[in-house]
């Protein structure tokens, strides 16, 4: 990758932005303004960036619950956002699905999920779709290590593989699914092996280095829409926070934890960017001041959207059924 000063700029402000726009959340969890779950992506944004750097309008995108930042760089508006963590009727998906269900059709994105590897199998029907009506688009299916071991995982894969379909399955392996670390849950825990048992190209990726999540996501769409066959990239990352607010974090060490933030997304670009000279060229200030405005706009705006009415509680929830 040709990394100018300008793709430079975008990717740091893009991650900073998924950090900032969460630490603001728990900020706003504390206050009890924002309810319910929240699941924070801190310390995997290289992954959300690199990836949909990679991606054109016409793609789709299902995710998972840990879904802010995936939705943020896709393009689903910070206020839409913030106002459907408040649960306001202005919020992208009309304050009904909270953190866990951001969707937005407009951008193709087409939800978190509350049900872990939920979003692998609706990504095999929409990549089938596009196959039988001859598109040239990819499907991508975001999912955490945890979902390798559902069903789904493998039935979608197989599928995937049998029918030639048109998916990217990129695997958050932050090695931990909820509280139990992979080696407890998995025999094999190169996962990106188990795809190639199922004749999918697969690939392992650094997921704190957003030029390689990048570089990785670019060659697999590029082969998916040559070849309308699946392609796998397992991302090795880590969640810095706990796996929800609620989460009393006893399964991990400190140590552990503090020695990935020393080698997280932003501090890997850093680095990168002065070694190459670009990094002095980077008005971190500016960036820091535009970010803010960006979420002070969005918190803002949650904050003066409505409730939805009363009289809109069915709405929705059953279908209107004509006489005609």
């Amino acid at each position: 990758m040709n990394l100018t000063i300008e793709k430079a700029k975008e990717f740091y402000s893009k991650m900073l932005l998924i950090r900032r726009f969460e630490e603001k959340c728990i900020e706003l969890y504390s206050a009890q303004k924002i309810r319910g779950f929240l699941h924070l992506y801190i310390g995997e944004e290289a992954v959300a960036v690199g990836l949909m750097d990679a991606l054109s309008e016409d793609d789709a995108i299902l995710a998972t619950y840990r879904e802010h930042g995936h939705a943020l760089i896709r393009g689903v508006g910070a206020k839409s956002i913030m106002a459907e963590m408040y649960g306001k009727v202005d919020g992208c998906s009309r304050g009904r699905g909270g953190s866990m269900h951001l969707f937005d059709a407009k951008s193709r994105f087409y939800g978190g999920s509350a049900i872990v590897g939920g979003g692998l199998p609706l990504a095999v029907g929409m990549a089938l779709a596009d196959k039988m009506q001859n598109r040239k688009r990819v499907t991508v299916a975001i999912f955490g290590d945890g979902a390798v071991a559902e069903g789904e995982f493998h039935e979608s894969l197989n599928l995937a593989a049998l029918w030639e379909l048109p998916i990217l399955f990129v695997c958050e392996n932050n090695r931990y699914a909820m509280g139990t670390a992979l080696q407890y849950t998995e025999s094999q825990t190169d996962i990106y092996k188990k795809a190639e048992s199922y004749n999918i190209h697969a690939k392992q990726v650094d997921g704190m280095d957003v030029i390689e999540i990048a570089k990785a996501a670019a060659r697999a769409v590029e082969d998916i829409k040559d070849s309308s066959k699946p392609v796998f990239l397992e991302c090795l990352t880590y969640r810095f926070r706990a796996h929800s607010m609620f989460d009393a974090e006893l399964y991990r060490e400190k140590e552990e934890v503090k020695e990935w933030k020393e080698k997280g997304p932003l501090v890997v670009f850093e680095q990168k960017l002065k070694e190459l000279g670009l990094w002095s060229e980077l008005d971190i200030e500016a960036i820091e001041a535009e970010i803010k405005d960006t979420i002070d706009d969005a918190v803002t705006f949650a904050e003066n959207s409505e409730l939805e009415p009363l009289e809109d509680l069915e709405k929705f929830v059953y279908s209107e059924v004509s006489n005609g």
